[in-house]
């Protein structure tokens, strides 16, 4: 399985209501240095069928809500989970993060 296979397989166990960030996934692949390249996979999905809209930068940015239909489609979808966005900006980011580390055994 190569790496994008393997970022599509971590991202489509993210639970609704829960985000992660690109460097979170390419340190659970054992790539840390790795997070653009996760961007570039998921950039390179078929966003409908991965909920690649749960996966931020670090700083909670919607880095990637341009790769969506429409500028608020990734904004309007974790809102619609409960998610908590000012300026296309979790808030309170430690309340919705996942770590696939800690979740995936």
């Amino acid at each position: 399985m190569d790496f994008f296979q393997k970022v599509y397989q971590v991202t489509q166990q993210i639970p609704e209501g829960r985000i992660t960030t690109y460097g979170t996934i390419a340190n659970y692949l054992g790539a840390p240095r790795s997070a653009r390249m996760v961007g570039w996979a998921l950039n390179k999905s078929n966003v409908r069928d991965l909920p690649a809209h749960r996966v931020v930068n670090r700083n909670g940015l919607l880095t990637g809500k341009f790769h969506f239909d429409g500028t608020n489609l990734m904004k309007e979808l974790l809102e619609n989970e409960g998610i908590l966005v000012v300026d296309n900006q979790i808030q309170e980011m430690e309340n919705y993060f996942w770590d696939p580390a800690k979740e995936l055994l």
